[in-house]
């Protein structure tokens, strides 16, 4: 987590060493070491709820020919790669596999750790973050590299839905409601979001997919509700599409026999 412990492991516990070349002086950033094939969490939103510690999986490719001991990692981060805000709680980084001995190139996979009730995990860490990756050389120096690439870190959201009566006269007024709640990473619960545009989506009898029907909006207090002419038996359901600071979700279907 940024401003939290910083862990990291190498399974294995040692790192890949292709050459006999010296080390840098302590403590400096030091060139001689690329990262390329970087990919966080398959390129999606990481999205976190109030609970549970979230892995997200990550890969990457190193080339160097330096040794190194410690690493090599990619990180979620603001401000500055080297002094920044970080947000992880642990990293564990895979052995080398090696893809060129000659060039010193090596595969990587790391699995990245949050916990959100981490005392310093708030809402705040919503949004967009960047990714940086590092690499502890011998003699303590360092190469940290800013990738460039934009990583969305998201509040959970939850949906509920019930659709009533059951079952329904055909042609009659059925009345769907629900509830959207957003996780609050400040008091580790699950809030009403209100004023939020949700739609309501139907999956006729024997259908294999949803179709959006219509939309509501969420009240202060995240309530939903809405209605709709019967027309056949279905499943119901609401689904909130997110936005740059919350997940995606869809409730699960509730399901409404017509006589």
């Amino acid at each position: 987590m940024r401003k939290t412990m910083w862990k990291a492991a190498v399974a294995g516990g040692v790192a890949v060493v292709f050459t006999g070349a010296a080390a840098v002086p302590a403590g400096a950033a030091e060139g001689g070491v690329s990262f390329s094939r970087v990919s966080v969490n398959g390129g999606k939103p990481i999205v976190i709820g109030v609970k549970e510690e979230v892995t997200v999986q990550a890969a990457f490719r190193m080339t160097t020919t330096l040794k190194y001991d410690f690493g090599p990692t990619v990180f979620p981060y603001r401000g500055k790669p080297d002094g920044g805000d970080t947000l992880h709680s642990s990293v564990i980084t895979s052995d080398c596999k090696v893809a060129d001995k000659a060039k010193g190139i090596c595969d990587f996979k790391e699995w990245l750790y949050i916990d959100p009730r981490d005392h310093d995990f708030g809402n705040e860490d919503a949004g967009t973050w960047r990714t940086a990756a590092r690499v502890f050389l011998a003699g303590d120096a360092y190469d940290t590299d800013d990738k460039d690439l934009p990583l969305q870190v998201k509040r959970a959201t939850r949906v509920t839905v019930n659709a009533s009566p059951e079952p329904v006269v055909k042609g009659k007024t059925l009345t769907v409601t629900g509830l959207v709640t957003r996780a609050n990473w400040d008091t580790h619960t699950y809030q009403g979001y209100g004023g939020r545009t949700v739609s309501l989506e139907f999956k006729a009898a024997g259908a294999s997919s949803y179709a959006a029907v219509k939309k509501a909006m969420s009240s202060t207090s995240g309530a939903l509700r809405t209605t709709v002419k019967a027309t056949g038996p279905g499943t119901w359901r609401w689904t909130y599409y997110g936005n740059p600071t919350s997940g995606a979700k869809s409730s699960t279907g509730d399901y409404v026999a017509v006589r």
